[in-house]
C-alpha cells in the first residue's frame, strides 16, 4: 500500500539519463527505493518516445514493487500509456486543468512554479502539489539563470495551501533550510542519482525529516 501523498513527497527523486555513475537509471532508482524513496519522477528531455515509454514502463513496475508513486515529466501521453500515477508539468507544458480533464480525477498532477501568480493558478487548475523551481543553483537546470532563494520559497509557501516541493541544488545539508521555509519536501537529482551510494544519500535526507 502506498503512503499518503504528503509523506511520499518528503523525498522526491527525479531521474537523470546521465548522472548515475554508470550504474544506469533503473538500478540507481531501485537502490534509492530500497532505502526509502516513495516518489519518483522520470525526467529525460532528450529520449525518443519509444525509449521513454520503455523506461517509464520499467520504472512504473519498479515503483509499484516498492509501493511508491511514479510520475512522468511533461509527457502526459507516456504517463497514461504506462498507467503512471501522474505527471509533472512546467510552465511551458500543458496547463494543469487541461491535463486533469484528460487524465482524470485520480491522477497526481504537479506543477513547477516561480511566482505567486503561478502558484495560485496551479491550485485553481487542480494541481496536487507545486514545486519551487530552482531554489539554489544547479547544473541540472540550465534554462533558469536566477535561483529563487529561501525568501521566495517562503513566499510561495504562504501563497498556496498545496504541498510545496523545493527543487534545484538540494542536498542533505540545506534540506532543513527549505523545510523551515515552508516546504513539504525536496526534489533531488544529483545528490542521489550521482551519489557514490544512493542508499546512503537517501538515508541522510530521510534523517533530516526524522530529526
Amino acid at each position: 500500500m502506498k503512503p499518503d501523498l504528503k509523506n511520499a513527497l518528503k523525498l522526491y527523486l527525479v531521474t537523470d539519463p546521465v548522472l548515475h555513475r554508470g550504474r544506469g537509471v533503473i538500478p540507481t532508482c531501485e537502490e534509492a527505493l530500497k532505502a526509502g524513496v516513495r516518489f519518483v519522477q522520470l525526467r529525460d528531455k532528450e529520449a525518443s518516445t519509444r525509449s521513454l515509454l520503455d523506461s517509464a514502463q520499467t520504472l512504473r513496475d519498479l515503483c509499484n514493487k516498492y509501493s511508491s508513486y511514479f510520475v512522468v515529466n511533461d509527457r502526459i501521453d507516456v504517463a497514461m500509456a504506462v498507467r503512471a500515477d501522474g505527471v509533472h508539468l512546467g510552465q511551458s507544458d500543458m496547463p494543469a486543468d487541461v491535463a486533469r480533464s484528460i487524465m482524470g480525477s485520480e491522477a497526481i498532477i504537479g506543477v513547477s512554479v516561480r511566482t505567486v501568480e503561478e502558484a495560485e493558478k496551479a491550485k485553481a487548475d487542480g494541481a496536487d502539489y507545486i514545486a519551487a523551481n530552482l531554489v539554489f543553483s544547479t547544473e541540472t537546470k540550465k534554462d533558469i539563470k536566477e535561483p529563487l532563494g529561501l525568501e521566495m520559497v517562503s513566499t510561495l509557501s504562504r501563497a498556496s495551501s498545496l504541498p510545496l516541493i523545493a527543487i534545484g541544488g538540494i542536498n542533505p545539508e540545506n534540506t532543513a533550510l527549505v523545510i523551515k521555509a515552508g516546504c513539504t519536501g525536496v526534489a533531488v537529482v544529483t545528490a542521489i542519482m550521482n551519489a557514490d551510494s544512493p542508499s546512503s544519500a537517501v538515508k541522510k535526507f530521510l534523517g533530516v525529516f526524522s530529526n
